[in-house]
């Protein structure tokens, strides 16, 4: 990368809005010339592409015309990229498996193209669901056999008897089979809160559940549990299902284990009437290393999309990494955002693996202190940055209501601040340390031992104006070698104790209460977005873990048991009843669009934190034995306060201890930096929400 800027002063390069970034951050006035080099390279690129294709919105549809198309006039077009490939031919049903019957014409900058007309019946030379392949003939002659790394549809063999490699079947239904949405987008949450899903495991049976089902099923469930926005997992087709879809083969291809692509835009439609935004966990830091059904060495070489040698391997994950200054793998993944956008109405992306992209060392072995050398030193990846500034500027543009979430860990400064800014433009990134923090203490620590200082300053600990996504588990935390949150804190116990029926059990009891705290204060103070991962909000038993060799391909624990908190004999619903109640309190009173919580008292003896956020008032007493009648708290405004929300309420696995509709009357006394102080009980394990009357 780099450009006609690439000679001049840093300093003299423009970027227009970097005054704002330095007056909120000063300490990065040293690095303003490394900030004003990235905004160079990313401009020099946007402007290559507009002199190139004349428009940035067309670069980005490419889909439109790349990989194989039936037209209106039955004619077929195929167009392609290898720069690497001797020769192109398309093979396939419609010239009975021929391989160099149906050769492409070699075109400038390593592309190729393809036009077959209509038959004489007028009907087209290639079928819906005909099955296709690519034959490249590499520089010693042989002949490979690749899918087209456009392809919209591709399916595995019904039987693993035939191998589990995809097919490429191509995708042109009749319009009549076309699914044409019905719903509007909802406007973008002031507050999101995300509800994190897999629609292969959101069935209870022992079986991979369907876009559909998924759709008439779960998202009312979503809906009624207070959630405004869904993350859809594994949807680019991966051809290993335990990869939990981090293992992408299609880039384009909607992974057809669930069902169909039309089936899947009618699930998005039913979100949308359901008021739901949908984002898409996008995987763009890395590619599935397979040849034959993959991008992986497409045009016969170990280049093309990806870094050759050592550079374009990740050593820990065993896949392929993107070569992000070549032109036309910009232009395929910034085609493959818009793919997503425009054809399936996805509200937005949570882009996987950005930390990975963000430094040459992919983040292992770093362990990020926080120093300012780390985020602007040689170990930075610049054409990483700079594609991920292209991709939220490209987005940001042409869909205003657009959400973009980075998963990066390291903390890199401005991630979420605008381009203009000089920063990477992403709307949120997720806070890794918080569920980090929680299984740590889980792990190590009795919880009369856990430092209330600590947990407040990993809760608080993030970038100013830079929105973080809060959550105390995700799928990470739930996979086969972890433990969920409620696995952690019950365990076994789970199995013989969670019925109503059952004796009275310390552990589990404990587990519920501490389950409750932990969402709560996860929710009320560590971000400005809050996410749940399927299940967790029920506190679902055991880990997750997919069908494999070394389980069997068993799908025991590839599922959801809705079972567990529709029966009101169990106690799941304790969980699940704290989780909703929660979600419809944030809708009313918004606190994660609201400045961020204030800590006021934090107490270790006592294990009482309370902080302030939205004009709402948090109480937790983490305490496993010591109850307050009359404890002190510190308010901003004099007046009456009433209980909103209470944990020891016996809807919520409580002991009943609290009267919520006591009035707590404020006195004129400072207490814990605050002018006036009011007076609760707050017993053990136990988390309120104050509200002041107006």
């Amino acid at each position: 990368m780099g450009g006609k800027w690439s000679s001049m002063d840093p300093m003299q390069i423009e970027v227009p809005e970097l005054k704002t970034l330095l007056e909120r951050d000063p300490y990065l006035a040293p690095y303003e010339k490394e900030i004003r080099k990235r905004y160079a390279i990313f401009k020099d690129y946007v402007e290559k592409i507009e002199v190139a294709e004349k428009d940035f919105d067309q670069f980005s549809l490419a889909y439109k015309h790349f990989g194989v198309h039936i037209n209106p006039d039955n004619s077929v077009t195929a167009l392609e990229w290898a720069p690497g490939a001797r020769e192109l031919f398309l093979t396939g049903d419609f010239n009975g498996w021929d391989r160099t019957k149906t050769p492409y014409k070699k075109l400038d900058y390593g592309k190729w193209e393809l036009k077959l007309e209509p038959n004489l019946d007028g009907s087209s030379p290639i079928q819906h669901l005909s099955e296709v392949k690519v034959i490249v003939r590499n520089n010693n002659g042989e002949l490979l056999e690749r899918l087209s790394p456009w392809a919209s549809y591709v399916t595995q063999p019904p039987n693993r008897s035939e191998g589990t490699t995809f097919k490429q079947r191509l995708w042109h239904p009749t319009d009549d089979k076309i699914y044409k949405f019905k719903y509007p987008k909802p406007k973008r949450p002031k507050s999101l809160r995300i509800y994190e899903c897999h629609v292969g495991i959101a069935t209870q049976e022992l079986r991979v559940g369907t876009y559909l089902e998924f759709a008439k099923n779960i998202i009312p469930r979503i809906v009624k549990q207070g959630y405004n926005s869904i993350q859809l997992m594994a949807v680019m087709e991966h051809a290993y299902y335990a990869s939990f879809g981090y293992q992408v083969t299609s880039f384009f291809a909607t992974s057809s284990r669930y069902g169909t692509p039309e089936e899947l835009k009618e699930l998005i439609d039913e979100a949308h009437k359901h008021g739901l935004v949908v984002l898409l966990d996008i995987v763009h830091s890395h590619a599935s290393k397979n040849t034959l059904d993959g991008l992986n060495e497409f045009d016969g070489t170990d280049s093309c999309f990806f870094h050759s040698g050592f550079r374009g391997e990740h050593p820990l994950w065993g896949s392929r990494l993107f070569n992000y200054a070549e032109f036309e793998v910009v232009r395929f993944l910034l085609s493959n955002l818009r793919w997503y956008a425009e054809e399936f109405a996805f509200d937005g992306f949570r882009f996987d693996g950005v930390t990975s992209m963000l430094y040459h060392s992919r983040g292992m072995g770093e362990g990020f202190s926080g120093h300012y050398d780390e985020y602007y030193g040689l170990n930075v990846d610049v054409e990483g940055v700079v594609y991920l500034m292209m991709a939220n500027h490209m987005l940001h543009k042409l869909y205003p209501e657009m959400i973009t979430i980075a998963e990066d860990v390291s903390g890199m400064p401005a991630i979420c601040r605008p381009v203009a800014e000089g920063g990477v433009g992403f709307d949120y990134r997720l806070g890794m340390a918080l569920p980090d923090k929680w299984i740590k203490l889980l792990k190590e620590c009795k919880d009369e031992d856990w430092n209330m200082g600590d947990i407040c300053w990993t809760l608080s600990n993030r970038r100013w104006m830079e929105k973080t996504v809060a959550y105390s588990e995700s799928h990470d935390q739930a996979l086969v070698g972890d433990k969920t949150i409620a696995f952690w804190l019950m365990d076994k116990e789970m199995y013989t104790h969670m019925s109503e029926l059952s004796p009275p059990n310390n552990l589990v009891s404990r587990g519920i209460a501490l389950h409750n705290l932990i969402t709560l204060i996860t929710h009320g103070l560590g971000g400005e977005a809050y996410l749940n991962f399927i299940g967790n909000e029920f506190g679902h038993p055991e880990w997750l873990d997919f069908p494999r060799a070394g389980n069997g391909d068993s799908y025991h624990y590839a599922r959801r048991q809705w079972n567990l908190v529709d029966d009101p004999i169990l106690k799941y619903k304790y969980m699940n009843n704290w989780d909703r109640e929660i979600n419809l309190l944030e809708e009313k009173y918004g606190w994660l669009h609201a400045n961020p919580g204030y800590v006021s008292w934090k107490h270790e003896d006592d294990k009482v934190i309370v902080f302030d956020r939205a004009g709402l008032v948090f109480v937790f007493n983490f305490h496993p034995t010591k109850s307050f009648p009359d404890y002190a708290i510190g308010v901003n405004e004099p007046g009456v306060y009433q209980i909103l929300l209470s944990s020891d309420d016996a809807q919520f696995g409580g002991e009943n201890r609290i009267d919520t509709s006591i009035k707590h009357f404020s006195k004129p006394e400072p207490f814990a930096n605050r002018p006036h102080r009011l007076y609760a009980y707050v017993p053990c394990r136990t988390a309120i929400i104050l509200n002041r009357e107006s």
